[in-house]
């Protein structure tokens, strides 16, 4: 049985268009959320494991900006890349890529959640290898931002664990591999360790949601480089070279990344500013939304040095 959104209501008042981008010898598919001509675009990258269905809850508190969410190449609908590997690298050459090819005119801001947050980053730092580069957003903004190595973390056992785990998948013949990352019990285990809400009827729509998209991967091969990729690396390594103005939101039960870290992130980048939510943990875009929405919304309100928004 499918529990119910409790944010149904209002995504569903959004017009919401799909689309394809061809990028680095795949296609892309993507969400087109709100109003195309608006001002202002948000360009949503998710997590690790995920697609385009873990931001919505975001988008729908989101009012008056054009909201764009791709599926990360390999997971969700969109294909694996094949000009690159699924490697932070190949990640961020594909933001790079996909952004450019939208073609976007106005304010462009660029959000990226969990493991997103590190693609970002590591897109908007690689700009110094080519200037030419076509991704220049005006804000930047990162959600449960993974701020120092996973391995450090308050439950660094659990990372521990899944570098196991994804280790014994990668060895096992390719069929018992396959099936072990898409094994129920085990996504269940995962989403239960990040659910920090008390709600039990927004318990069951959480679990549910990763019941359905947690297991949305091409293949083996695409989702174990990925993994690497989410733990092999994190936001601290490229923030000095952001200039962007820059708006980190985190939670106080994160189990991937304490406050602390986060506090020292942000110190890290030119411009930045930290929100911290109470009780909450890595799944902010899940539990509070609105809140996160409130921030963003908030922030890109704010007049910039130049006295733009």
């Amino acid at each position: 049985m499918i529990a119910s959104s409790p944010y149904d209501d209002r995504l569903g008042r959004i017009p919401v268009r799909a689309g394809d981008a061809h990028v680095l010898g795949s296609t892309t598919r993507y969400w087109d959320y709100g109003d195309p001509s608006a001002a202002t675009s948000i360009v949503l990258v998710h997590g690790f494991r995920g697609d385009h269905h873990g931001l919505e809850p975001v988008v729908a508190h989101l009012d008056g900006f054009r909201l764009i969410s791709p599926d990360l190449p390999g997971f969700g609908e969109s294909e694996p890349l094949r000009d690159a590997h699924h490697d932070i690298d190949g990640y961020a050459a594909w933001l790079r890529a996909f952004v450019a090819s939208l073609d976007l005119t106005g304010r462009v801001v660029i959000l990226g959640h969990s493991f997103g947050s590190i693609i970002v980053s590591a897109a908007l730092a690689g700009r110094a290898v080519d200037p030419a580069d076509a991704l220049h957003p005006a804000d930047v903004v990162l959600v449960n931002p993974i701020a120092a190595p996973a391995l450090t973390g308050p439950r660094g056992v659990l990372t521990r664990l899944a570098v196991f785990y994804y280790w014994l998948a990668s060895v096992l013949p390719e069929r018992l591999g396959f099936a072990l990352l898409r094994n129920g019990l085990i996504v269940r285990v995962m989403s239960v360790a990040m659910a920090k809400t008390d709600d039990k009827a927004l318990r069951r729509w959480i679990h549910d949601q990763h019941d359905r998209y947690f297991s949305a991967f091409s293949d083996r091969r695409v989702v174990l480089e990925a993994f690497r990729a989410s733990v092999g690396n994190d936001v601290s390594e490229f923030a000095p070279r952001i200039p962007e103005r820059t708006l980190l939101i985190a939670a106080d039960k994160d189990d991937i990344t304490p406050v602390a870290a986060q506090e020292r992130l942000v110190a890290l980048f030119p411009d930045a500013r930290l929100h911290v939510i109470a009780d909450v943990g890595h799944l902010i875009h899940y539990e509070v939304p609105a809140e996160a929405a409130e921030q963003i919304t908030a922030f890109l309100a704010q007049p910039t040095a130049d006295g733009s928004r």
